[in-house]
């Protein structure tokens, strides 16, 4: 098979799909590689590295999508990407389609057969594809809500982990899956006062035994956020419902009792956001104030430490690349169920459940 990586061209996303490793275990596998040039010159993989594995360089995105069979991609396809889509390709990326009808309908339009990475799952229910970038994004929310606590950049001034004599600052995490988790990690790490905000009776349990102390635990009824929020520094919105919309947990009206200069970090805003006044922005422009109370909602968050990111959602995402140019897309996914359910798109139709029970216009239509 003819897989294509072109250079991701998101706002500040210096990710690429495919490292020269990668690469050359495709070439192994008798595939072909075509790379845009300067793909991976954001986190210094030099064209040079990957001829020396194998691939062909070409100049543009165009001939990428041209001469390819498989496109690879970290982030969704951007419009201009979209349009160079054929029904004979097969797109593997992110693509989060339940927060973008304009692209789910583009896709649609574009008759490819699209997997995204966040719906594929593992025989035992996760989502390993979406995985390492929940572990990044969950670290570096809390990284990024430190600093705009910080009073220079609006924020309450408040350090996470206080002083002696000194109460340290109060972060409240919705969500208890991988991003939430990771983010309690470093919270606890920097001795912050941490509370894990979860629906499952029975994920809390597992959190307080692998927490102990460090955190606090506490059901996700409406009333606990009114009073979660009210009297937090730093909320970090983590929610994941797989494929679908995330739900919108703190309300405008409850974002009007938080403290002047807390911090919203939504990690959640690639499905929508999880709170009422969310809305997606850039590294370019990565906050906005809503009654004093600072957003971070930018849509790519792992973009901003790039390396790290390639190099952990390549070790996630590779095996099923290998798995779909060694068999097609079809058999593939006859052949392994789980690789399946990252079907969203194909022939004209969306086959993924929870995105067309997003939209009131779209049916689902299952391939198998």
């Amino acid at each position: 098979m003819r897989v294509g990586v072109p250079k991701e061209i998101k706002n500040h996303e210096y990710r690429v799909g495919l490292t020269p490793t990668s690469v050359a275990e495709l070439v192994n596998h008798g595939h072909t590689v075509i790379m845009e040039s300067n793909a991976g010159a954001g986190i210094d993989f030099l064209d040079e590295d990957y001829v020396a594995v194998g691939a062909q360089i070409v100049e543009t995105a165009k001939e990428v999508f041209a001469e390819s069979d498989m496109i690879v991609k970290v982030k969704e396809p951007q419009p201009e990407e979209i349009a160079m889509l054929e029904p004979r390709h097969t797109l593997y990326t992110y693509l989060h389609l339940a927060a973008d009808k304009p692209q789910t309908e583009g896709l649609m339009k574009s008759g490819a057969t699209c997997i995204a990475y966040e719906t594929v799952t593992s025989p035992a229910g996760t989502l390993p594809l979406l995985k390492p970038m929940s572990e990044v994004a969950g670290r570096m929310s809390v990284q990024v809500g430190a600093h705009y606590l910080e009073k220079e950049q609006g924020g309450r001034g408040v350090l996470l982990g206080g002083v002696p004599g000194v109460n340290p600052g109060k972060v409240v995490i919705f969500g208890g899956g991988v991003a939430g988790v990771n983010a309690a990690m470093m919270a606890t790490g920097q001795r912050a006062d941490v509370t894990i905000y979860d629906i499952n009776p029975d994920r809390l349990a597992e959190l307080d035994l692998h927490f102990g102390s460090t955190i606090k635990t506490q059901y996700a009824s409406k009333r606990a956020i009114e009073r979660a929020v009210r009297e937090a520094h730093l909320v970090i919105g983590a929610v994941l419902v797989p494929g679908a919309a995330a739900p919108k947990l703190v309300t405008r009206e409850m974002l009007s009792t938080m403290k002047r200069g807390a911090v919203m970090v939504d990690i959640a805003i690639d499905q929508g956001g999880c709170f009422e006044t969310s809305r997606a922005t850039t590294h370019d422009d990565p906050v906005y104030e809503v009654d004093g109370v600072i957003h971070y909602c930018v849509a790519n968050m792992p973009g901003a430490v790039a390396r790290t990111s390639t190099f952990a959602l390549n070790n996630a995402t590779l095996p099923h690349a290998i798995q779909i140019a060694n068999k097609g897309p079809i058999q593939a996914m006859k052949d392994d169920p789980h690789l399946a359910n990252g079907l969203n798109v194909s022939d004209g139709k969306v086959r993924h459940k929870a995105v067309a029970d997003t939209f009131d216009d779209i049916d689902y239509e299952p391939l198998f």
